[in-house]
């Protein structure tokens, strides 16, 4: 743990050397190419910026599969600008002189600055990550769903071989069906409940008395709401 943290301590300190030497070799080449006062300290500012926020956005970039043309493209020109002032400043240049090519690179800082950043915080950023579970899904589902139900179902119908027999059942009922009706031709012997007796015979007096002729066994069968083959049986008790 101490190791670790001594390793995180030496980056920290080297990075922070490094910033700040870059940081002053970047103010010095401002002041010196004519951009005094607080100018000269937002120069360094400005390229740092664009130098973090341009590695930033390539390694996002990366991270999803995207290209990172355009990040690099930022990244490589705040390194340029760093490293330039850098060697500017180094003895290379004199910096009472500065000449005017430099002077109108340095003021022209500004406007490529942000445009590059303006560039990189509006970039297309379409994270591909959820894509892979979405695609993946679909896979999983199908394989439970055929093989585990179709060949329990096919395995559980042949052994009992059950399919010829609802035929020739099915095929046995519609012949089973018609006898039925033929059958209460011999119906006097059923005998009818005898609260449906008493109420034949009441239907049966009610008829007479009212049309002084006895009652006709189907119209009898009809106003009770039995079948047609009940016709002797209602008969049978009139």
């Amino acid at each position: 743990m101490r190791a670790h943290l001594a390793r995180v301590d030496a980056v920290i300190v080297q990075a922070v050397i490094a910033g700040a030497l870059s940081f002053s070799h970047l103010h010095d080449l401002a002041s010196a190419a004519g951009q005094g006062g607080w100018k000269a300290w937002a120069y360094p500012v400005s390229v740092d910026l664009l130098l973090v926020a341009a590695w930033r956005r390539m390694r996002q970039s990366q991270r999803v599969g995207q290209a990172a043309g355009g990040p690099r493209l930022w990244f490589l020109v705040a390194l340029a600008a760093s490293l330039g002032a850098n060697i500017a400043t180094a003895g290379l240049l004199d910096l009472d002189h500065v000449p005017a090519s430099l002077r109108v690179i340095v003021a022209g800082w500004p406007a490529v600055a942000f445009f590059g950043g303006t560039l990189l915080a509006h970039a297309p950023h379409t994270p591909e990550a959820p894509a892979a579970p979405a695609a993946s899904t679909p896979d999983t589902e199908p394989h439970p769903a055929p093989a585990a139900v179709d060949t329990s179902d096919r395995d559980a119908l042949p052994a009992p071989s059950t399919d010829p027999a609802p035929a020739t059942e099915v095929a046995a009922e519609p012949a089973a069906t018609p006898p039925p009706a033929s059958a209460p031709a011999p119906a006097p012997a059923v005998a009818l409940p005898p609260a449906l007796v008493d109420r034949v015979r009441a239907l049966a007096d009610e008829h007479r008395s009212t049309t002084g002729s006895p009652a006709d066994p189907d119209a009898v069968r009809a106003r009770l709401g039995l079948p047609p083959s009940m016709t002797a049986s209602v008969a049978a008790h009139l």
